[in-house]
């Protein structure tokens, strides 16, 4: 059991890590080089499409799986803090930046009609949210490898 729980924890962990490490090296050079309407509008489709029972999974898996992997490990002092600890680090900033940052920038992107916004609206608004989001998603991106080498480290400790 304790294997099992472990390997799809690491493999839940690593898809996150990936989907973020992933955005990061295509979707947001690649948004960087279109107009203001035009990112705000592909952001406020991707936000809507994010949520979808995929992404669930593995984003709410991924912390429910390691809080769980961190307990059953806790006879291996070595490995129950190295769990616990990219436990902590996904809750903190990968899932809490989310929640508290990323989250609410997409929820004041959905409120605006940007279709009744000028044009400077629309490079301001851009200039704020793409600013914040992207630091945002940095950090979280950051958070999600740290935990993924610390679970990845440890596979390797013995009892």
């Amino acid at each position: 059991m304790k294997t099992t729980a472990l390997f799809i924890t690491i493999l839940l962990n690593a898809l996150s890590t990936g989907f973020f490490f992933a955005w990061s090296v295509s979707v947001i050079l690649g948004t960087k080089k279109v107009g203001d309407f035009t990112y705000l509008e592909s952001m406020q489709s991707i936000n809507k499409e994010i949520l979808n029972p995929a992404f669930f999974i593995v984003f709410f898996g991924s912390l429910i799986m390691l809080v769980m992997s961190a307990s059953m490990q806790f006879n291996n002092k070595s490995m129950f803090g190295l769990v616990l600890a990219s436990a902590i680090i996904y809750l903190i900033g990968t899932f809490g930046i989310t929640a508290f940052g990323n989250v609410p920038l997409n929820n004041e992107l959905e409120a605006l009609n940007i279709t009744k916004l000028s044009i400077l609206e629309l490079k301001n608004f851009r200039t704020y949210y793409e600013s914040a989001w992207n630091q945002y998603h940095n950090i979280r991106t950051i958070s999600s490898i740290i935990s993924f080498i610390l679970l990845l480290i440890s596979i390797f400790i013995k009892k």
